[in-house]
């Protein structure tokens, strides 16, 4: 059977982009278990209450939710546990620095199989206020409708 190629998405965490001023983006290998990789394999998870906590020099990803596999046996594993994430040194000890200023936090992004291994995007974020979020989503507002004139100004000019 030959390895798949690309990027095949699982999950995001919609909810961490606008929650979160986005400062810094990693990619992380996951230490799964053969049935947590099992159930990945069937597209099913949830990131939206994860995090990642640095212990001793090495990150763990909290709260991830991948759902016990259906033909699982006694070796299946439990929804909920931390998880090790594979990152470099170099990488652990720059989100060890950045997360220790106030305000500043570690949260899962996206959840996705590139060539055939299970990854993690991570990011090193910064916590927003509402009327903050409010700014960001009127800005956002303001530019589709701003497209929507000029696509009809572009219609109206070719016609």
């Amino acid at each position: 059977m030959a390895k798949e190629k690309g990027r095949k998405l699982i999950a995001q965490n919609k909810k961490a982009r606008h929650d979160y001023l986005i400062l810094d983006t990693y990619e992380a290998g996951l230490v799964l278990t053969g049935t947590e990789v099992k159930s990945l394999r069937q597209g099913r998870a949830s990131l939206v209450d994860g995090f990642v906590q640095l212990d001793d020099h090495e990150a763990w990803l909290h709260n991830v939710h991948v759902p016990e596999y259906t033909q699982g046996t006694w070796t299946n594993h439990s929804a909920r546990r931390k998880r090790k994430l594979l990152l470099h040194r170099e990488e652990i000890d720059k989100l060890e620095s950045k997360s220790q200023e106030t305000g500043h936090t570690i949260v899962p992004l996206a959840l996705y199989f590139k060539d055939g291994r299970a990854k993690i995007e991570i990011a090193l974020a910064k916590g927003k206020k509402e009327y903050d979020k409010r700014q960001t989503l009127r800005e956002k507002q303001d530019r589709r409708d701003a497209e929507r004139v000029m696509s009809a100004v572009r219609r109206k000019q070719q016609a």
